[in-house]
C-alpha cells in the first residue's frame, strides 16, 4: 500500500443573481453585447464541471495504477516490475532501467540518493550482538516506505570478505525507520553486509536498490583460499548440482537440482520461491541477487543470471526442504 495525496473538492460557482440585477433596464441590442443569457452561461458551466470531473478521474486513475492508496503505512505492496521483465538480477539501482540489473549492487554505501547508515560496526568474535541501521534519503531522513519483494520488504546478506560465513537475515523495523536483526560474526575479520530492497515513492514508483557496508570483527584474520570451481556438492546429505554456464555480459539459464537418498528432493517454497541464488564477486565483492522462475522446471530450479564481467564468482543457493533452509555454495569462473 502507498499513500494518495488528499484530493481537494472545489465546487466552482457563478452569482448569476448579481448580473441579473445589474442588466435590468438595458435593451435587446445592449443585453446581447453585454454578454451570454442565463441558459448559455448554465449550460457552459455544466459542460466545464463535466470535463473537470472527467480530468480529476483520469488523474486520479493514474494515480490508483501505480500503486497509491490510501493511508500511509510503512511497509507498501508487492514488488512491480516493468512489463514483459521476468527473471532477473537485482543488483544496483534498477528502477525502470532493466540495463542496470547487469551491474553488481553493494559496492557503496550510497546509491539512486540513498545511504545505510548502520549504528555501529564493531562486534565481538562469536557473540551475539545485533546490527541496527537505517536507509536515509538524501535529506538524511529515515525511508519508511518499502516494497514487500519475496515476502520481505528487506533482505540483509552477511559474508565475510573471503566469502566464508554466508548469512541471509531478515531485519525487522521500527516506527522512526531503524533495522535491526540478531547477528553474530562466528569468525574474526572484515566482513560485507548487504541492505537488498525496494523504496517506494510518494507517487508509486519503486526503485530496486542494494546497499553495502563493512563490519569489523576484531582478531586474527585469516582468509581461506576460495575452493575451486566444482558443479556439484553435498549438504547435510542433499546432493546439489548444477547445469549453465555464466558468461560475461550475456543472461543465460542456470538449472539446480537437488537430490537427496531417494533421488529428486521434494522443494518447498521458501520467501514465494523454490530457490534464491546470490552471487559475490570475488576481489571487489559485487553482489546480485537473482529471481528464479516461478514454477520448478522439470524438477529443477530454473534462474537467469547476468554476470557483469570475468572473475571468479561465489554463488550461494538457499532452499527449502521439510520445513528447513539449507544454503549450497559453489565456485565458478566467468572467462
Amino acid at each position: 500500500m502507498t499513500d494518495q495525496p488528499p484530493v481537494r473538492r472545489a465546487s466552482a460557482g457563478t452569482d448569476l443573481t448579481a448580473g441579473g440585477e445589474a442588466g435590468q433596464g438595458l435593451g435587446v441590442s445592449d443585453q446581447v453585447s453585454a454578454g451570454p443569457d442565463r441558459s448559455t452561461l448554465r449550460l457552459a458551466l455544466v459542460v466545464g464541471g463535466l470535463v473537470l470531473a472527467v480530468l480529476l478521474g483520469f488523474g486520479l486513475g493514474r494515480l490508483n495504477a501505480n500503486g497509491a492508496a490510501t493511508g500511509s503505512p510503512s511497509l507498501a505492496a508487492e514488488h512491480t516490475d516493468p512489463p514483459g521483465v521476468g527473471p532477473h538480477s537485482h543488483g544496483s539501482a534498477t528502477g525502470t532501467d532493466q540495463s542496470a540489473a547487469t551491474e553488481p549492487g553493494g559496492l557503496a554505501v550510497s546509491s539512486a540518493g540513498l545511504t545505510l547508515a548502520p549504528v555501529a560496526t564493531d562486534f565481538a568474535v562469536g557473540r551475539p550482538g545485533q546490527l541496527r541501521f537505517q536507509v536515509r534519503d538524501g535529506q538524511r531522513r529515515p525511508v519508511t516506505r518499502f516494497a514487500i519483494v519475496h515476502d520481505k520488504p528487506l533482505h540483509l546478506i552477511v559474508v565475510r570478505r573471503d566469502l566464508t560465513g554466508y548469512q541471509h537475515l531478515h531485519p525487522t523495523m521500527a516506527a522512526d525507520g531503524t533495522w535491526s536483526v540478531p547477528l553474530t560474526l562466528a569468525q574474526p575479520g572484515l566482513w560485507r553486509a548487504y541492505a537488498d530492497f525496494t523504496v517506494v515513492a510518494d507517487n508509486g514508483a519503486q526503485t530496486a536498490v542494494t546497499l553495502g557496508t563493512d563490519l569489523v570483527a576484531p582478531g586474527d584474520y585469516r582468509p581461506r583460499p576460495l575452493p575451486g570451481a566444482a558443479v556439484s556438492t553435498t549438504v547435510d546429505g542433499f546432493t546439489v548440482g548444477f547445469q549453465g554456464t555464466p558468461q560475461a555480459g550475456a543472461t543465460v539459464p542456470l538449472t539446480f537440482r537437488v537430490d537427496d537418498a531417494g533421488g529428486a528432493a521434494r522443494l518447498e517454497r521458501y520467501l514465494g520461491a523454490y530457490g534464491h541464488l546470490v552471487a559475490l564477486r570475488e576481489g571487489d565483492l559485487g553482489y546480485l541477487h537473482v529471481h528464479p522462475e516461478p514454477e520448478l522446471v522439470d524438477g529443477q530450479i530454473k534462474f537467469w543470471l547476468t554476470t557483469p564481467g570475468p572473475g571468479r564468482y561465489r554463488l550461494y543457493l538457499d532452499f527449502q526442504v521439510n520445513a528447513e533452509v539449507r544454503t549450497a555454495e559453489f565456485t565458478v569462473v566467468v572467462p
